[in-house]
């Protein structure tokens, strides 16, 4: 029974984050309304959270690795609750960029000690599927998160999407205090030669092939997600043209579809992680462009209503495969430790929430770049992220061969 209520704690865990993460894509025209500040230049706020997520994860990791993780991840909790009340209340685009900031800087580190806790109170045999699960918290936050958190935006205000996560973040922190486990395995440099064997061991993880494969791939799946993504309620009603009235139904439907990826990537993960899945990033990037050509193929004025539902069917399929990565990568970061370089298990637990939130601030960043320069508008920056979506393809294929060289 402790097992079970402890995975739904952290399933709702990344329900959380991903609530204060994708939430702000949701609400930024409602932001732009409020304070004024250009789309274009809200688009940093996805980028900055995104950069020092995936710069601080892996050191405050490291510099928290010798205390108990129950302890860091009630700390870092502290800092999450305070962090997203003062997104909630800032006055203006510059305290809620601080405000972002301090959110990112704990977000990572809480998911890797979440990840690590549950690679270890699972069965060998559910490993994948709990894992998968709670990645597919930050999707059920697509599904249910960014929808409701769109709909009190424009019922209420978008401040009060972010008092729902402090509201959620204190029940979860009250349950994780009971629940958490307090004795999950940690290294420990007692003697200078432990401290030499884990440094020794890092350093060995970082550049191996594998790791660093799996770190581009997943830098280039997120890239190709968010530098569309980003802008996806402009997308869906300026350039698909669907009304207002329906943009909550639409955000609900793509996040539900994303817990079927993470799923699906479960499951692909139980069955030998990296060797079925690389036909999905097949699909992916071949989806971007017939996106990309159905919204341009025709002008504005004259926008078939049949041509928005089929990019909307394509974009939900891009939304599947993009997330389907998340077990695969998780369970192959962590394998990899395991087996070959134990000293690096507390790091390795932060590389896909590190590399996938490097992925997420590259995406968005050259979106913006694009937009701001002229060189692409809003509607035909899918192609952008189809080029993003090929060299997965690439990246994953490699992967493939990889593993089933070495693991």
């Amino acid at each position: 029974m402790k097992y079970k209520i402890q995975s739904i704690l952290f399933v709702l865990v990344a329900f959380m984050l991903g609530c204060n993460e994708y939430m702000i894509v949701g609400v930024l025209k409602d932001i732009h309304s409020d304070m004024g500040t250009p789309l274009a230049t809200l688009g940093i706020l996805v980028t900055l959270f995104a950069l020092v997520y995936s710069f601080c994860t892996p050191f405050i990791s490291l510099l928290s690795a010798r205390f108990k993780r129950h302890n860091v991840l009630f700390g870092l909790l502290v800092i999450f609750l305070i962090a997203n009340t003062w997104t909630a209340i800032a006055p203006n685009f510059f305290q809620l960029l601080l405000s972002r900031i301090f959110a990112g800087a704990t977000a990572g580190s809480i998911i890797s000690i979440t990840v690590v806790m549950a690679s270890f109170i699972a069965p060998p045999e559910k490993k994948a599927g709990l894992i998968s699960w709670v990645f597919a918290g930050f999707s059920i936050a697509n599904v249910a998160g960014v929808p409701i958190g769109n709909t009190i935006a424009q019922v209420f205000s978008w401040r009060d999407s972010f008092w729902m996560v402090t509201i959620l973040t204190v029940i979860i922190f009250a349950l994780l205090f009971v629940y958490a486990p307090r004795d999950t395995p940690q290294s420990h440099a007692g003697t200078p030669e432990e401290a030499a064997k884990i440094a020794n061991d890092r350093k060995k993880y970082i550049i191996h092939p594998i790791t660093v494969t799996n770190a581009l791939f997943i830098i280039c799946v997120t890239g190709a997600q968010y530098s569309f993504y980003t802008y996806i309620t402009e997308i869906i009603t300026k350039y698909l043209h669907f009304t207002d009235s329906v943009l909550s139904i639409l955000l609900f439907i793509l996040g539900f579809v994303s817990i079927l990826g993470n799923k699906l990537g479960g499951y692909y993960a139980d069955r030998g992680n990296m060797q079925d899945i690389p036909f999905l990033y097949l699909i992916m990037p071949v989806a971007l462009v017939l996106i990309g050509l159905l919204i341009n193929l025709t002008s504005p004025n004259n926008f078939p209503l049949a041509f928005g539902i089929i990019a909307f069917i394509l974009i939900a399929v891009v939304c599947i495969v993009n997330v389907s990565y998340g077990a695969n990568v998780t369970v192959l970061f962590l394998d990899l430790a395991n087996a070959e370089f134990p000293g690096a298990l507390d790091l390795s637990s932060t590389f896909n929430p590190v590399f996938s939130n490097l992925g997420i601030a590259v995406g968005s960043f050259v979106s913006s770049i694009a937009i701001g320069t002229g060189w692409f508008n809003i509607g035909n920056i899918v192609f952008i992220s189809a080029i993003f979506g090929f060299c997965s393809l690439a990246l994953v294929l490699r992967l493939k061969r990889l593993t089933k060289e070495n693991i």
